[in-house]
């Protein structure tokens, strides 16, 4: 890894894997909904019927959204709530972006803020 892939925080073979993830139309759309939830995140039965798709299939993109790194789990009681990692999505589009303008400052392109707040 080099000085500028340690600075975005990713390395190639993480991109590679989180683009795979993202490379599929439904689990775009899945990742798409639970960043669109925000810091709150969203249960499967959630996903599930504001996406219109079926539970098992669900699961599967779920899995694999989250081993790319890209989404959270965490255990409520009986639920699972899944939640977008934010820091992995900036740093995959800092990584994509890391050799912009052949490396120096890119004055013209706008920064990728979340409104809903960072944590």
């Amino acid at each position: 890894m080099n000085a500028k892939q340690e600075e975005v925080g990713i390395d190639e073979d993480l991109a590679v894997k989180a683009l795979a993830a993202l490379a599929q139309s439904s689990r775009l759309r899945v990742f798409r909904a639970i960043v669109g939830a925000g810091p709150e995140g969203l249960q499967p039965g959630q996903l599930s019927l504001a996406l219109d798709v079926q539970a098992n299939t669900l699961s599967f993109h779920l899995k694999e959204l989250h081993h790319a790194g890209l989404v959270s789990v965490q255990r409520e009681g009986r639920f699972l709530r899944y939640r977008a990692d934010m820091a992995v999505m900036q740093s995959l589009v800092g990584f994509l972006t890391a050799h912009c303008c052949q490396g120096l400052p890119c004055t013209d392109m706008p920064l990728m803020t979340c409104k809903a707040g960072s944590s």
